[in-house]
């Protein structure tokens, strides 16, 4: 197990490399000067030379990309081109709002797509399995962005119900440890503030949750059909034993195995692609924060940015690997 993990680190590095090449190769053929964008149309080219200067953009390709690997591997991201802070500053303040946001999702994901999954399976071609599938096949096929701003319609405009847009309501206090709203209300016991902080999160874990839902239903029911299917399961009912034991004592366990690789998957894919559901309901996680770089032509937010989202999902994939083994022991990680 050890030798398997330390393999997967290793794989970790050539990974980012390439995430590396690419960002960087695809922000230099991106029309536009940040320098421009930076200082503005009316700067003069003296001051725009001495910009690019500061950058190291008049230099040649390689040079920019050494440089830029040369910081990477010595773990530093840069500075942001607009406000001179540390992108690692940046992505520890923001980063905590995407977590938030992203683990919320998945657990409305998890809790209602194996549900749907399960019983679909248990009750094959029946009126409940084909409507699920159907909300299923629809949460794959809807634009995030177009049911974020439709949820927001009616559950905050016309029902008044949830608010709009934010993390916490202007004026409600509370006092920041980990910039974990949940956890800080929790730790300094501000019911009022962890009451408003699950508030403005139902609406985008809603709205950010429904693809991968949909996705974890199908394989959860997909996997638990061929379960059942298998001889021992047959050998298990024939035994005499409950329907409910056989189901979740030797079905379920066995079809996790392909749901834990689809959520693993899926969890990586939401803290990377919360993007519009973070730009729709104004949340102020890295999601925003890199699609306002892309805006600004912010390169060095936008390269640290996916490198360290890269990163992440890299190690969600290991600690996936890793969960086969406690799920079914009998999983060899050779």
């Amino acid at each position: 197990m050890v030798s398997f993990i330390l393999r997967r680190i290793l794989m970790l590095f050539p990974t980012l490399l390439g995430v590396s090449i690419i960002v960087f190769l695809m922000l230099h053929i991106t029309p536009g000067d940040p320098a421009e964008l930076l200082l503005g149309e009316r700067a003069n080219e003296q001051a725009l030379t001495e910009m690019r200067e500061y950058l190291g953009l008049n230099r040649p390709l390689h040079e920019q990309y050494g440089l830029f690997l040369k910081r990477l591997i010595t773990l530093d991201l840069g500075e942001t081109i607009r406000t001179r802070e540390k992108v690692w500053t940046e992505i520890a303040q923001r980063f905590p709002a995407t977590i938030e946001l992203s683990l919320a999702a998945m657990i409305i994901s998890c809790f209602l797509g194996i549900i749907l999954g399960v019983v679909s399976a248990t009750r094959q071609y029946s009126i409940f399995d084909y409507l699920s599938m159907i909300g299923a096949l629809i949460g794959v096929s809807m634009p995030i962005f177009w049911l974020g701003l439709v949820l927001m319609l009616i559950f905050s405009l016309v029902l008044g119900w949830l608010p709009m847009s934010g993390r916490l309501t202007i004026g409600v206090d509370l006092e920041t440890i980990t910039n974990f709203y949940v956890i800080d209300a929790i730790l300094t016991r501000n019911w009022t503030a962890f009451k408003d902080v699950i508030w403005h999160l139902t609406l985008p874990a809603i709205t950010l949750s429904t693809i991968p839902m949909a996705i974890v239903a199908r394989m959860t029911r997909s996997s638990m059909l061929d379960v059942l299917r298998q001889d021992y399961i047959k050998t298990a009912k024939a035994k005499g034993l409950s329907h409910t034991t056989v189901i979740f004592k030797h079905a379920f366990r066995n079809a996790l195995i392909p749901v834990v690789t689809t959520i693993g998957l899926q969890f990586g894919i939401l803290m990377g692609g919360a993007i519009l559901t973070e730009t729709i309901f104004a949340w102020p996680g890295v999601g925003k924060w890199m699609f306002d770089a892309v805006m600004q032509r912010d390169y060095m937010v936008i390269q640290g940015g996916t490198i360290f989202i890269a990163g992440v999902f890299v190690l969600i994939n290991l600690s996936v690997d890793v969960l086969y083994a406690v799920i079914n022991p009998r999983i060899s990680v050779k």
